[in-house]
């Protein structure tokens, strides 16, 4: 009777045991498509079929778990170059929000601006005449010094040393003023011409009827940072399309790499293979709410020239020019 209890016992662990080793194999059903649009049901997936996106099935048939599909080295790389971009958006739009904050803090009106602006001008030329008087002073004793020089040749002697030295080192310095003279020139304007702007800037802010100063500064920093880094975003699905459209020309008008990849989401030419070549590339990005916008990307040869190249303001033209590229395109315009 015993044995008998025993073998009952045995024989109900056996069944019990399988049954959950049954229930554990029937939880691990994976299902996926290949790339030739096959379906696969297993509960193994082979090494060769994992970089498919794949579903893991209850015993119900119930999605539990999705492994997406495993992303190729172009879509890595777009990866990182949508995280450089979102940084650089993001801090385009800080910086932005925080300029006219101090704008709209710092003066009361247009006219406390313009004044600030012609002080400002006023001591910088001051600066200017400063240095001009330097020069004029140092060629006047250049000049002294080589009529002493002129002087020393038609008595037949030779300049002496001392003089000739003189003589360098006042035309060094006139060199040097000039320098000087040429770099507060050229501050002077960048000044002027950022307070001009800011001008401009700060009677956007405070000139419009219906939205306040601080809720148009944060609207348009985000337009700002998508003219400077080459975004548009766009209005609805049949926008997109004649967006994406406009884009293949822009690609094809600027790039002078040939033509590598063309999807529904990657535009992309070939990689730059010398100093003077640029390579543009479209993405097409999902921001959610059905919303999708495309992403300028330039890139040039890593190289000394080609980094010097990517800094120009020929590459920031045609990033800038991106957005209304684009928009002329939808509407139905050419292009300038």
């Amino acid at each position: 009777m015993q044995d008998r209890t025993f073998s009952i016992s045995l024989l109900l662990f056996i069944v019990c045991g399988l049954t959950a080793v049954q229930a554990a194999h029937a939880k691990k059903m994976y299902r996926w498509v290949d790339e030739n649009g096959k379906t696969f049901l297993s509960d193994q997936v082979p090494p060769e079929q994992v970089q498919h996106r794949r579903e893991k099935l209850s015993e119900n048939g119930l999605v539990v778990e999705v492994t997406e599909k495993a992303k190729t080295q172009e879509q890595i790389a777009l990866d990182r170059r949508l995280n450089t971009l979102r940084k650089a958006q993001e801090e385009i739009i800080a910086k932005q929000k925080v300029n006219d904050k101090v704008l709209l803090s710092a003066f009361r009106n247009v006219n406390d601006m313009q004044e600030s602006l012609k002080k400002k001008m006023h001591a910088m030329d001051s600066q200017i005449m400063i240095l001009h008087s330097n020069k004029l002073r140092a060629e006047t004793a250049l000049e002294n010094q080589l009529k002493r020089a002129a002087s020393h040749e038609r008595s037949g002697e030779k300049t002496p040393a001392v003089l000739t030295e003189e003589i360098n080192k006042a035309k060094a310095q006139i060199k040097e003023v000039e320098a000087e003279i040429e770099k507060q020139e050229g501050k002077k304007r960048h000044v002027k011409s950022a307070f001009e702007a800011d001008i401009e800037r700060y009677k956007f802010l405070t000139h419009s009827d219906t939205e306040e100063p601080q809720e148009l500064s944060d609207r348009t920093a985000e337009m700002k940072a998508a003219v400077e880094l080459g975004l548009y975003l766009c209005g609805s699905p049949a926008q997109c399309a004649k967006a994406w459209e406009s884009a293949h020309q822009f690609v094809r008008t600027f790039s002078t790499t040939p033509p590598d990849i063309d999807n529904e989401k990657l535009l992309m030419t070939a990689e730059p293979q010398a100093d003077a070549d640029l390579s543009l590339s479209v993405s097409k990005i999902d921001m959610g709410n059905s919303q999708q916008q495309l992403f300028l990307d330039v890139r040039c040869r890593q190289s000394s020239l080609g980094a010097e190249l990517c800094a120009s303001d020929k590459v920031r033209d045609i990033r800038t020019s991106f957005r209304s590229y684009i928009e002329n395109g939808v509407a139905g315009r050419v292009p300038n």
